[in-house]
């Protein structure tokens, strides 16, 4: 197997190319470019000529760094994971609290880049890059501490990810439509109330439903009916431990 070959299709996988003049752009700068490029104008604005138009060089010199545009995506998608925060766990009793603040900073890091959801099912073995691995191994250390068992523990936190991720899903892809527009959430809200009110006429759960939702802040609802789920789901966790803690059976 040659140097630019590897086992799989993935920048993780291919050992970085190395030359002896200083390349005209870094990996860093790449990235950072295109992090930039997809948090302003979304995916489908993407591409390597458009990126070196940005950066003020041929499309060559960022195949020096990537293969492909897949690549690419790989890298943005690490460096937007290190922007997430896992609180540490001193106390084993703290366990739950610090899984609030992981779950929180990661639905902040997918509202913050909505682009991601419509990558994150084809990014490959992104999953090996630094960042994600340094913040998959914090997740464990907050669920092993609760006292799971480490296969257990891995369990936990891909249905918390799950969660967080199904529910950002929906809110990263309402975000981007009201993105560049002149409304706010609450105005687009406001205006589709009549509809929705029109709609519901026949069934009285909803009608009656609708009718505590109107004239409130969609994005304070948005933030609880997060914070409930999420609660929900920590509840069937805490369930396994038992009630007083200790090791998962």
């Amino acid at each position: 197997m040659s140097a630019d070959e590897s086992p799989l299709p993935s920048v993780w996988t291919r050992p970085r190319r190395q030359r002896r003049e200083q390349p005209a752009l870094s990996r860093e700068q790449i990235v950072s470019e295109a992090l930039k490029l997809l948090d302003g104008e979304g995916i489908d604005a993407l591409s390597m000529r458009r990126l070196g138009g940005r950066l003020g060089a041929v499309a060559t010199a960022i195949y020096w760094h990537v293969a492909n545009k897949d690549e690419l995506i790989e890298l943005v998608v690490d460096e937007v994971y290190s922007e997430m925060r896992v609180p540490d766990v001193e106390d084993p009793a703290d366990w739950r609290a610090a899984a609030v603040g992981c779950a929180r900073s990661m639905r902040s890091v997918i509202l913050r880049h909505p682009w991601m959801v419509s990558v994150l099912d084809e990014v490959g073995l992104a999953y090996l890059g630094p960042n994600m691995m340094r913040q998959s191994d914090r997740m464990l250390a907050v669920f092993e501490a609760a006292g799971f068992a480490l296969r257990e523990a891995d369990q936990a936190v891909q249905t918390v990810a799950a969660y967080v991720l199904g529910t950002a899903t929906s809110e990263a892809a309402m975000l981007t439509k009201l993105a560049g527009g002149a409304r706010s959430e609450r105005d687009v809200v406001e205006d589709l109330w009549p509809a929705a009110e029109a709609a519901a006429l026949a069934y009285p759960r909803l009608r009656e439903l609708y009718a505590t939702y109107r004239g409130e802040d969609p994005e304070k609802n948005r933030e609880e009916t997060f914070a409930y789920g999420l609660e929900r789901v920590l509840d069937g966790l805490q369930a396994r431990l038992g009630p007083a803690g200790g090791s998962a059976g």
